[in-house]
Order: C-alpha cells, then structure tokens, then sequence
C-alpha cells in the first residue's frame, strides 16, 4: 500500500492510533466508504454488526463503563444517525466516554435535502462535548486526535464525528504530525491548596460528617484513596447510584444509598450531618429531592472535575475543581486521623430502627415468586463466584438492585441513571461482555425494557458471545410507572400493564438458552444453570405483579419525607 490514502483508510487508522479495538454499528449508503476500507483492517479493527443504532450505541455505551475507555459507534446519514441520538443523550448525562462516527451525503449536495440528509451536527449540539462535520479529508487525523482527546479528558462524555462521503472517498496522503487544537476545552490543572485547606479544617472540626462519593471516585481510580480517607477519618461513605461499587458495601463505613430510593437512615443522615463531603457527583435531584431542603445543616465541601456542577444545584462551603484522586490524595496528607464512633453508632441505630420494616426485607406469607427473592438469590451467586459484572435496565428492577446487591468493586454496577434509558441493559451487557470476555455479565432488565432492545440477541448470537446472562424481573407492567399510579393517582392503571411473548422460547429462537421460572425454589437453580452454561442465556423470573419499591421519596418533597410502604387499602 502507498502512502496515499482514502478519507475511509484515514478513518481507520486513525482509530487504531487511539487502540481502538472494537465498534458497534450498521453501515448505509453514506457511511459506505469506511466499511469498504473497514475491510482491510478486520484483523485489527473489530466490527460487531448490531440489529438497531440505538443497541450500538448502548454497547458502546457498555464497553466504555466496564473499561474506562472510549466506546466506538457508527451509523450511516439520516436514520441511522438519529437513531444513535439516544445513546448519545444517555453518555452525556451519564459522564461516559463515547465516540459516534457517522456518514453524511456528500458536501455537492448537502442543504439540498438530500436522500438520508439529516442535520445530525445540530441535533446533537446540546448533548455532546463537542462536534465535527468533516467535509475535507485532510482534516480527518487532527479531528481524530481531538474527538478521543475531549472524549476521555476532563469529564468524559460523548463527541460525535460526522464525515460527508466524497470526504471518505477522496484521496490524500494524511499528515499524522498533529497538534491539539481545541480552544475553549480545558480541563482544571492542579488543585486550589487554599480550597484543600479550607475542606481539611472544616472536616477535622466536623461531629457529624459525612462522604457523598459519586461516579468521579470510578472514574478518577481514586477508590483506594477514598477508603484511606474514610478509615483514616471513621466518616460514613453514602455512594449514589453511579458511585456504587466506589466503596465496598461489606465494609462497617459504609452505609448505602442515598436519595428517592435510598434507605431512610442514609437520607436522615445526610439531614442531620454537620459537614457533607461530595466527591465526584452532581447532586442530582434523584439524590436531593427538594434542592432547598438538602442537607440544612451540613457545610457543604463539593470535589468535582466540571466547574458547572459546582453550586448549580446545592451551595456549597467549599469548592475544589479537580481530579477526586488528587484532591482525597490532598485532602489525606492534611486531616489528622480521628474517630467518628459516636456519629456512626447513631446512625446504625436509626437503621436497625427503620430498615427491617421495608416489605420486602421480610418473605410475605406467600407462594407468589417475589421479586426481592431473585435478588437474594442473585446476590448470593455474585458474591460467592465472583467475576462478574451487573448491567441494570431502568426501572424497579434498577432500584432493587441497587438496594439489595452487596456491591464491592468499582465497575461491577453499571446503569442508565441521568437519562433513565429503557432499553440500556441488553445491548450495554453486549458491549461489557465483549471489553470482558472472561467474566460473566448479568443484565438485569424488566420486560418492557427487554422489549424494546431485546433484538440485540440476535447480535450476541452471531458474534459467538457467550457470557451474557439476561436476568428479566416480569411482573406484566411497566412497573415503576405502575406504581406510581398506584400510589399517586388512585390506581388508575393507563397505559401500564403489558404482555409480551415467551422470553425464554424468544431466547432459543435466537439461538441461546433460555428458562421460565415462577417458583422461589427454581431461582437459585436456574441462576447457577445459566451462570455454568457454556454460552448466554435468558431467564425470565415471573414475579408478583404488584410488589414495589420502598422507600420512596414523593416528587417534590425533601428526603426526609419518605414512605416506606403502602397506606392501607
């Protein structure tokens, strides 16, 4: 081959020289030139053909969260690129590094409302990092070079590269000479030593302090320096949704998770603390509740790497824009050790009070399968085999895994949580199962999420992927919307129950294995017969219609006002 090269080769290589190893997509006619020169590269550059852009993008989304490197989608113009604007909105609420590589028709006719001209720049402006359309081939290595660069740097988050096709076609010699040029993107060098300071003082002088950790500990690979700040200190660690797995939850600080559907001793802590330490999260209003009534007491000292999240949602006492490794590395050079026994053991107390009442910590005098069973069930294999990781649809069956999983390891939880995408589980566990394949990954999904992804069997079949286990909590509802109708709008029940096929015979008609259980003594059975099946599997747990998710902060209202199970009928 001669030095000259087309756009698509360009492309190509330019993917290799960021290590990408594998992309999820479809190809159409715009994009066609880079799945002819993909061709070349098949050795290098693997393609997992998906049966829908929003799969691939989902397990892009997957292998990314699993990793900590960028996923790779591709789509052609039109369709296929709208089709990846929900993966994209679902990265950027959710900080993961994704890269989506779309066709555009060619530059001679764009404007013209072309066939499968579809302005995907525009449409995506407000949920990427940054975007490209490249119309000139010479451009492709530099914009390569900065679309991972801003993907991966600072906060990740998604940047999309749309490429006309006369630009994949034309032929050049590239210049791999390039010089990052991305004015207007920084991320914050060095921390404030003022800002350490201050947060050191407030937490040696705190009774009732308390560590929020978030998704930015994982990202940051700053779990071990979190632990040593909490032994260090004793102060309780709460980890929200996407911060499960920042801190072991079989470890005596650790406490749970806060927020809608967080335990009510940890929403009575963090409304009782003096001092909240927060570290690499958002303070989401799934964590507030009503904003104004977060934590009243607590000098408030936020760690963050996007200076954006820094008072726009709680005020806070203090601000630290960094890495949370090299702030809790600071932060533990200045804080003499101390001991918060006295505030911890208030705490277990408020849980020993509150937490054996949830209805679902107790086995109903029941033959129904019960949701809260699969979990036991599942907690335990987990736990006991180790390697593994756990995909989670949205839904109740999101919630009660957060809640009922002992999660020890980063990255071993994985969720749609800002955007609250159905549909995320099946395809993401594709992607990790991939970025994995010696581990055994577990989608944990409901049926109307599985229904709306569930062709990605398909994929997982033809690619020969094995180690993907589809756990579906069916109760025939959409199940979180069911319940608040139960409990919000007098049972009214619109648009909520729902049918579907035999998920197991769908299973096997794709080629996998697939079970049916409804009976609580077949469910650790059938989850160690899937988990020792030599390929994937399906298990459709038929559960009781009507169980739901406890506590439950209503819309609205401060964290401390929580139900925790139902008003009688």
């Amino acid at each position: 081959m001669t030095d000259e090269r087309t756009g698509a080769q360009v492309m190509c290589e330019a993917l290799m020289r960021e290590d990408v190893e594998v992309m999820f997509g479809i190809p159409g006619g715009a994009i066609m030139p880079f799945y002819h020169a993909m061709w070349e590269y098949r050795d290098r550059l693997r393609h997992v053909l998906c049966r829908h852009e929003q799969g691939a993008g989902h397990a892009a989304e997957g292998y990314a969260r699993s990793t900590g490197k960028p996923g790779v989608c591709v789509a052609t113009s039109g369709p296929g690129a709208t089709n990846l604007v929900t993966p994209i909105a679902n990265a950027w609420m959710d900080s993961t590094p994704l890269v989506a590589i779309t066709g555009q028709v060619s530059s001679a006719v764009l404007g013209k409302d072309a066939f499968q001209e579809t302005d995907i720049t525009g449409i995506t402006l407000p949920i990427t990092k940054h975007n490209y359309r490249v119309s000139r081939a010479e451009d492709l290595p530099s914009v390569f070079r900065e679309a991972f660069h801003i993907a991966r740097t600072g906060r990740p988050g998604p940047v999309l590269i749309d490429v006309t096709k006369d630009a994949q076609q034309a032929r050049l010699v590239p210049d791999w000479n390039v010089t990052l040029n991305v004015p207007g993107f920084s991320a914050p060098v060095g921390l404030d030593p003022r800002a350490i300071r201050e947060a050191a003082r407030i937490l040696a002088g705190a009774s009732k302090p308390l560590i929020l950790a978030g998704q930015g500990v994982i990202i940051s690979d700053a779990v071990a320096e979190l632990r040593t700040l909490a032994e260090r200190t004793g102060i309780p660690v709460v980890t929200t949704l996407h911060g499960i797995g920042a801190f072991p939850e079989d470890h005596p600080l650790s406490i749970g998770m806060p927020g809608m559907h967080g335990w009510v001793h940890v929403n009575r802590a963090i409304q009782d603390c003096d001092v909240l330490l927060c570290i690499g999260a958002r303070f989401d209003d799934r964590v507030t509740g009503k904003a104004s009534t977060f934590a009243p007491r607590a000098s408030v000292i936020h760690i963050d790497i996007d200076p954006s999240e820094i008072g726009k949602n709680v005020k806070v006492a203090v601000a630290i824009i960094g890495d949370a490794r090299a702030a809790l590395r600071a932060l533990i050079e200045l804080i003499p050790p101390r001991d918060a026994a006295i505030w911890l053991r208030n705490i277990r107390e408020t849980q020993a009070t509150h937490q054996h009442r949830q209805p679902y910590l107790r086995r109903p005098d029941t033959t129904e399968l019960m949701p809260h069973d699969v979990y036991a069930a599942l907690n335990a294999a987990l736990n006991k085999r180790g390697g593994y990781r756990v995909i989670t649809d949205v839904g109740q069956h999101q919630m009660w895994a957060a809640q009922l999983i002992e999660w020890r390891r980063p990255r071993t939880h994985i969720t749609s949580g800002g955007a609250g995408t159905m549909g995320f589980a099946v395809p993401a566990a594709m992607g990790a199962a991939i970025a994995h394949p010696d581990e055994t990954i577990w989608a944990i999904v409901g049926d109307g999420g599985f229904q709306m992804t569930n062709q990605e069997l398909a994929t997982i079949g033809q690619e020969g992927i094995k180690n993907v286990k589809v756990a579906i909590v069916n109760n025939g509802y959409l199940g979180m919307v069911r319940q608040w109708q139960q409990l919000f709008e007098g049972r009214r029940y619109s648009g909520t129950p729902l049918t579907g096929p035999s998920f197991a015979g769908l299973a096997e008609a794709y080629g996998l294995r697939g079970f049916t259980v409804d009976r609580i003594e077949d469910a650790e059975e059938a989850i160690r017969a899937a988990w020792d099946h030599d390929g994937s599997v399906v298990l459709d747990f038929r559960v009781e219609r009507e169980a739901n998710v406890f506590p439950l902060v209503p819309p609205g209202l401060s964290i401390g006002e929580m139900i925790t199970r139902e008003a009688p009928a």
